[in-house]
């Protein structure tokens, strides 16, 4: 198996003899064929095969595969984006009167499509403490309970999830582990070794890593039997009678779940990418094995900086000896976690926005984990639809800061924060 560097460069696009040495754009919504019997074998499954970018287009299933290849799974679909992924993950084996468990310090968005909307679509979720023992977990299964979800580092949090100990409970209650590895990329971690099923990305973060381009990606382990649980998960194991009747685990085997994603749930609510972002998402990979490390070591020195200032209150970072998740760190991701960090001020929120207010070179901004160094109050940003209580329950205190580290350099990140900790005095 070719290693991570290797695929982030040459993964997914293989030109033959006279084809393009980069990814070609497929800007094409339709797809020619010569005879009517052809494309008709095409929409029932019976071949592979393109014929409208709704479903699938060229361009984007070659970076999906690069992304599958990274995670080591088995199949994997793009989306358009990071919540289109989370959504789609969960809705192609949950219905109404279905139940999910999932980790409370879970991503502010995450929370409130799952807490809200998928509510109102009858599914319903119980958000439980990460940290909890497994006995304590294990009761908040129920009989209709159909996967568990949870992030592999907590956004904005920075909670380390013990993948091992979630795995161990999704399989003894036969359900899949779905895990959001946005943070950490496969740079850092893969899931699946630790015993994930299937694994959801943002990749507007690092995998782009330069705000260029909105997406997401679900990658399938292909480990997670179906047909052993197939009461459970009747979409996969019973005729699907939009397609003829077809059964998705018995055409498509370890390609089943996927194969449903894209041939169901993309044909009906279009949540596609575009052939565009997915080259521009692309670009992003060939460098993520090297922007990666670079975020991780910037990241150390900042968090190693801010904890001897005396203006902070608090810093959070898995990296530091002294972090609560600093040993499940160093099993699950022991060359680095993420470039984000999250800390506090003295003098609580309002000293935190006169700081944020005076920095030069870190920008204000919704977005996280790209080049260039950004920062985010949550309390009042990404989060601010929550409740005090659900704010806690999230691992989010009023002052927290989310500092997202950047490549650029190490010297002029920590002499910005310097003279913004100056002006918030």
């Amino acid at each position: 198996m070719a290693s991570k560097d290797t695929i982030c460069i040459q993964g997914g696009w293989q030109p033959k003899s006279g084809e393009p040495r980069i990814l070609p754009i497929y800007q094409s919504t339709t797809f020619k064929y010569g005879d009517s019997d052809h494309m008709g074998r095409l929409f029932d499954l019976e071949e592979e095969g393109y014929f409208y970018s709704r479903l699938q287009n060229p361009t984007c299933d070659t970076v999906a595969s690069k992304i599958c290849e990274l995670e080591g799974g088995v199949a994997a679909m793009l989306t358009s984006s990071g919540q289109a992924a989370t959504f789609l993950s969960i809705f192609n084996i949950c219905g109404a009167g279905d139940h999910v468990v999932s980790s409370a310090t879970i991503y502010g968005g995450s929370s409130n499509l799952f807490t809200v909307t998928l509510k109102k679509l009858g599914i319903d979720f119980t958000l439980v403490d990460p940290d909890a023992s497994e006995e304590e977990l294990a009761k908040a299964f129920r009989p209709n309970t159909k996967a568990v979800f949870a992030e592999t580092i907590s956004n904005p949090a920075l909670v380390v999830l013990d993948i091992e100990k979630f795995a161990r409970l999704a399989h003894s209650h036969g359900v899949p582990l779905i895990i959001d590895n946005t943070f950490a990329t496969p740079i850092n971690c893969r899931p699946f070794e630790w015993g994930a099923d299937i694994v959801v990305h943002s990749t507007t973060k690092y995998m782009d890593g330069h705000a260029a381009t909105i997406g997401g990606c679900i990658v399938d382990s292909g480990n997670f039997d179906w047909n052993a649980h197939a009461d459970k998960y009747p979409g996969l194991t019973t005729p699907d009678e939009s397609y003829h009747g077809l059964v998705y685990t018995e055409r498509f085997g370890k390609a089943a779940y996927i194969t449903k994603a894209t041939a169901q749930l993309m044909r009906d609510l279009g949540s596609c990418q575009s052939p565009m972002n997915a080259f521009l998402l692309n670009l992003g990979l060939e460098t993520l094995h090297l922007r990666v490390p670079r975020h991780c070591s910037n990241a150390q020195k900042v968090a190693e900086y801010l904890e001897k200032r005396e203006e902070v209150a608090w810093v959070n970072y898995p990296g530091l000896p002294g972090n609560k998740y600093y040993e499940l760190a160093q099993k699950y991701m022991p060359n680095g976690t993420s470039g984000v960090i999250s800390f506090g001020l003295k003098g609580g929120r309002e000293t935190c926005v006169r700081f944020m207010d005076s920095l030069k070179l870190g920008a204000i901004v919704t977005h996280v984990a790209d080049a260039r160094t950004s920062v985010l109050h949550p309390a009042s940003h990404t989060h601010r639809q929550l409740s005090d209580e659900q704010l806690v329950e999230a691992g989010v205190q009023p002052d927290l800061i989310r500092f997202s580290v950047g490549i650029e350099g190490i010297e002029d990140i920590l002499a910005d924060i310097d003279q913004a900790m100056a002006a918030a005095k």
